[in-house]
């Protein structure tokens, strides 16, 4: 069994055991990135000397008996976290050449909890996207492909570097971000389990601002178990960002395991649109027989706002997106293209440093916040957010967690969706979590006809992650896992 096959449980027990090093597992995984990462494209940035480095003290911390919650485990960072003197440009050539001289919330806490930094992972331009289509770097390539076929596949968006080297076993995990579905629905196209947190539950300082009151950080593992013990090193309160919630962080991996008995499960009836494929369907209801034959109770709710979540959200997140990215400007660090004035070293810099979907969705931000079109757009989609949640907080009386689709199709081909709005369309199942900012898990469920992963979607009640960690690790012992072919 090679030591990056191992799951963060497996990988922990054997250090703290004195089995293997931190040093050893460190270097397991440099040589697996080596390898894949010309083909995979997951990393744009490695740090080996600071991951070998990390390491060492960690090797030094457990000869003690010292060892953190993380002591040894290499991770790798999605390029929206700050790290500090090291390559942070949300894979957008404005900020080029970027090098933070601070470490995000998040990460800190993971170095905290003894962690070691791999690298930093390829994702969306500024986590705007759903398929890694749009890096600056170029895409990412799925570690999965249909059967009988070498044709590559996206990883989805926009942690498709964090789903994809978890799934290609080229990080033990990693850090990604939600706006509208970045880290679920990766997860799916790629066999991993990935939880948004209620929105508070993770500091969001030192992230870079896409969507303020829509982004949240949380992880991308390999199954249930390795996603609540990163989950617990990563939120925190944060007295940098006023949005992080006091309250304290249960022990998540203690919930995985509890019976089912009594737990209601709310199957929302908006969620079948028409058009939904057949499997995907049928793997919704097979989810559900899994949970009722461990005891829980299937009823059906309504979450009637459901259809005005998708055009809520495109106007919200633009919205906020061309105002963070107002700070881009050439000026004081990132990309510069001198012009014949001030204004036009904005326009050059900007019309070099942004990448076209960057551009679209900060032209349509720009547009709904103009004045004539605020209230018309901006005031009503706050309306449609306010319903939304409404909804949410009427089905708690009738159910403890929410059993969804994660996407409406498993991975598909780069290029294969050139419309916007068509792209937008794979997060229909995602943004209402968003929007209502509560907690959502994805966890792969099963393999569609083609081969490719599937994944469904649990939501839960502001801040009881443990619910979805209990329901998705029922879920997972029903389902199994499914690991990647290494085709490289």
């Amino acid at each position: 069994m090679s030591l990056t096959s191992l799951t963060i449980a497996e990988a922990r027990a054997k250090l703290r055991a004195k089995e293997i090093k931190a040093t050893e597992l460190t270097e397991a995984y440099l040589a697996a990135i080596g390898k894949a990462n010309k083909l995979l494209n997951a990393y744009i940035v490695t740090t080996p000397e600071q991951a070998l480095e990390m390491a060492q003290a960690s090797d030094a911390r457990l000869a003690k008996g010292e060892g953190g919650a993380l002591e040894g485990i290499p991770l790798g960072i999605k390029d929206l976290f700050a790290t500090k003197g090291v390559h942070t440009q949300a894979c957008s050539h404005i900020l080029d050449k970027f090098k933070p001289g601070y470490e995000s919330t998040v990460t800190q806490n993971l170095w905290n909890d003894g962690a070691v930094m791999l690298g930093k992972l390829n994702m969306d331009e500024f986590a705007m996207g759903s398929s890694n289509e749009t890096s600056y770097y170029g895409p990412v390539t799925n570690p999965w492909r249909r059967k009988n076929s070498n044709a590559a596949l996206v990883p989805g968006g926009s942690s498709g570097g964090s789903a994809s080297a978890v799934a290609a076993h080229i990080c033990a995990a990693a850090t990604a971000t939600d706006t509208g579905g970045s880290i679920r629905q990766p997860a799916a196209f790629t066999g991993t389990v990935g939880i948004k947190p209620t929105y508070g539950r993770c500091s969001r300082w030192g992230i870079v601002a896409f969507a303020s009151s829509l982004d949240q950080a949380g992880p991308i593992a390999r199954d249930v178990r390795d996603a609540a013990i990163m989950l617990k090193a990563m939120a925190s309160v944060d007295d940098r960002d006023t949005t992080s919630v006091n309250l304290p962080v249960p022990d998540y991996e203690a919930a995985l395991g509890r019976p089912l008995k009594g737990l209601r499960v709310g199957i929302p009836k908006e969620y079948r649109p028409e058009g939904l494929s057949a499997e995907i369907n049928a793997l919704w209801d097979k989810g559900a027989a899994w949970l009722k034959e461990q005891g829980a109770e299937i009823v059906e709710i309504s979450l009637p706002h459901t259809k005005y979540a998708l055009p809520a959200y495109y106007i919200v997140a633009p919205a906020e997106a061309s105002s963070n990215l107002a700070r881009y400007d050439g000026v004081r660090y990132g990309l510069r293209v001198p012009g014949d004035d001030l204004v036009d070293t904005y326009e050059r810099t900007r019309a070099a440093g942004f990448g076209r979907e960057v551009q679209r969705r900060v032209m349509v931000g720009t547009y709904v916040l103009s004045a004539g079109y605020y209230d018309a757009y901006y005031v009503k989609a706050q309306k449609v957010r306010t319903l939304i949640k409404r909804d949410f907080d009427n089905a708690w009386a009738k159910c403890d967690v929410v059993l969804t689709p994660a996407t409406p199709s498993p991975a598909f081909a780069p290029g294969e969706i050139t419309d916007p709005v068509e792209m937008y369309l794979n997060d229909v199942f995602t943004v209402t979590v968003n929007m209502a900012g509560l907690p959502g898990i994805a966890v792969p469920a099963g393999l569609s006809e083609s081969g490719l992963p599937l994944g469904l979607q649990l939501i839960g009640k502001p801040f009881d992650e443990e619910t979805l960690f209990q329901t998705a690790f029922a879920i997972e012992q029903a389902a199994g896992k499914f690991t990647a072919p290494q085709w490289w």
